[in-house]
């Protein structure tokens, strides 16, 4: 009698079509997303069928991991990168890393540990890591709009409170969201209530779409205003010297809200289509859809370190330094100010 192939867990729940025409069970496939392709005889090994889709989440997993592990590296090595700036680009850099691990161990425990707790420690650890990401991005857009409307008394002890203030509770708030999926809030007894991600419900994926696109306002409000501050600025020197001077505070102050804009810009590129697909399909949606959305999603994480850290003088030099152990006369020259981003 032959045998068929079940395709091993992943991040949906299976197809209720496919199920209800007959082609498998709920108690042979768990959380597979396609049917399986070949009917093989009982000898041999049984052939291991993996989701293209999963191979790209595992890849992008482990591309996120080692750019981000180099820059947590960078900033805990160099104690000259302990400004409130660089402290929260590390918070950025630490999420993205635990995001990246926990995408590659979700894809190693779903095809071959096949246990539903081991998926849900992962799951939980890519909700408190993607959720810690967002929250640094809003914490670094706080400081950066703080840097330039309280210029005078930036550097002030206060400031550094603060700043640990934000990693604490955005570190604490992103944990509590990763362990929804391991205290209970899961759909794994009631498949009816699971969102476009399994395990999670659909309520738990609506409350972080919509945490999301209120995170997202917030930052767009915060950025209107560090642009009306550097315009007010700009033409307050303009009118005093009959020219923009171009002094370095500015140059980098301007290069700073660049910056910003493209990383908000990539941002809502990434993660708005998986948002508003969230909040308006559930698992009997085609997997499709929930990768295509997912998967740039990820990208995010990807980017973060090119425009953050590796653009940054001060981490291309400490990055010199450990590549050859210098640093190039261009960079050494160049002081290190707030407002450079």
């Amino acid at each position: 009698m032959s045998e068929e192939v079940s395709i091993v867990p992943g991040w949906l729940t299976p197809d209720p079509l496919w199920v209800s025409s007959g082609g498998g069970s709920m108690d042979n496939i768990t959380v597979g997303t396609f049917p399986p392709a070949a009917i093989l005889p009982p000898q041999p090994p049984r052939e291991l069928l993996v989701n293209p889709w999963d191979i790209v989440l595992c890849t992008s997993g482990t591309l996120i991991a080692c750019e981000n592990a180099l820059v947590v590296l960078v900033i805990w090595q160099n104690p000259a990168l302990r400004a409130p700036m660089f402290l929260l680009i590390g918070s950025l850099a630490l999420a993205d890393l635990l995001a990246g691990v926990g995408l590659v161990l979700h894809f190693a425990f779903a095809y071959l540990l096949r246990s539903d707790s081991a998926q849900l420690l992962t799951v939980g650890l890519v909700v408190a890591s993607f959720s810690a990401s967002v929250f640094s991005l809003l914490a670094i857009t706080i400081d950066r709009y703080l840097s330039l409307y309280y210029a005078l008394t930036y550097n002030s002890e206060r400031t550094a409170a603060f700043t640990y203030a934000m990693l604490v509770l955005l570190w604490g708030v992103s944990l509590c969201l990763g362990l929804l999926p391991i205290t209970g809030v899961n759909c794994l007894g009631q498949e009816a209530t699971c969102s476009v991600v399994w395990p999670l419900t659909k309520n738990n994926v609506a409350v972080l779409s919509v945490s999301f696109l209120l995170l997202f306002g917030l930052m767009l409000q915060l950025y209107v205003q560090i642009c009306k501050i550097v315009m007010r600025h700009a033409h307050q020197i303009a009118l005093q010297h009959h020219f923009l001077a171009a002094t370095p505070h500015y140059v980098t102050t301007r290069k700073g809200v660049s910056t910003l804009a493209i990383i908000l810009g990539t941002f809502a590129a990434c993660w708005m289509p998986f948002t508003v697909y969230s909040l308006v399909a559930d698992y009997t949606y085609p997997p499709l859809y929930t990768y295509a959305t997912l998967v740039p999603a990820t990208y995010n994480s990807v980017i973060n370190p090119v425009i953050y850290a590796f653009r940054n003088q001060e981490i291309q030099k400490a990055l010199w330094m450990i590549c050859c152990g210098c640093v190039p006369a261009s960079m050494a020259q160049r002081a290190r100010t707030p407002s450079d981003v």
